[in-house]
Parts: structure tokens; sequence; C-alpha cells
């Protein structure tokens, strides 16, 4: 069976709007869920992070994991897994056991995730932020399986596509 791929995306004129979509997702997330993160540099993927980890309850400070490439924190009723690849090479994130975060009971968000793209659940959202003036940006989605190529069909329905 072939599977069903869903693209959109989200046009961001100030940092709000970038936290309206990862509010947006946040509350569709459920166990294993995970959104591999790519775009320019600076353009707002760790901002993204913390608005979803907010959203699903993890309270305290969340950073980003450049330097410890993975963070783990509770959020209200899951855990959140914060990862940056960007520094890790195919082989060195394949000993790191990445499928017990993304088949775990948690809502993974990996930054710079197209460096391991091959590690990747079959099943995810990819999402692409990219600088379009100082404050905009636009997020292009795309989801692999369900549920995430409904939920990019579901953003567009409700007037986030662009």
């Amino acid at each position: 069976m072939r599977q069903r791929i869903g693209k959109g995306s989200w046009l961001a004129h100030t940092e709000q709007d970038t936290i309206r979509l990862a509010e947006q997702l946040a509350a569709w997330a459920k166990p294993g869920t995970t959104i591999a993160l790519d775009g320019d540099l600076g353009a707002g993927k760790t901002r993204f992070s913390q608005a979803f980890a907010k959203a699903i309850g993890v309270s305290g400070v969340v950073n980003s994991p450049t330097f410890t490439i993975i963070k783990e924190y509770m959020g209200e009723n899951l855990p959140f897994y914060h990862m940056d690849v960007y520094r890790l090479s195919l082989e060195e994130a394949d000993e790191l056991g990445l499928d017990d975060y993304f088949y775990g009971g948690g809502v993974t968000i990996v930054e710079w995730a197209s460096l391991i793209k091959e590690l990747l659940p079959p099943n995810r959202l990819e999402l692409f932020i990219e600088h379009t003036g100082d404050e905009s940006r636009r997020i292009v989605l795309t989801g692999y399986g369900e549920p995430y190529a409904g939920l990019c069909d579901a953003l567009h329905e409700i007037g986030a596509g662009g």
C-alpha cells in the first residue's frame, strides 16, 4: 500500500503566528508523534520547539539541545523529547537508540532532521521554516502517513494554508 503524503504551508507574519502553529500541532499531539524540523539558520526552529513544549504543558525553560543532543521534559500528559542532530553524523545518531524515542510514549521534535532522514520513522510530520522577511516566515509542512497527512489537510481547512 502506498503511503499517503499531505502538504501545506503556514505563513507566519510575526513570531506569534509561529507560536499559533506550534500550539495547533501540540493540540493534536499523541504518544509517538514525531516532528522533523529543518530550516534556515536562525529561522526559529528552537522557538517553534519552545512554543510546542509550552503548549503540551512543559514547565520551565526549554532551550536548544545543540550540545547535549537530546533533552527530555515532562509535559502535563506526555513526555517531550527535544533533539538537535546538527553536530552528529548519521552513524553517531544511529547509535543513540532513537527508535526508543520515536516509537515511545512521548512527543519528539528533531531539529536539523534532514541530516538523519534515514533514521526517522516513515510516518512523521516534516516542517521547513524559511525566512521571508524580518519577522515573517513561511513554514512548509509535509505529512508522511497518517495522521500527519491529515494534519496538513486540516490546517488547510482552517485557513492556515498559504
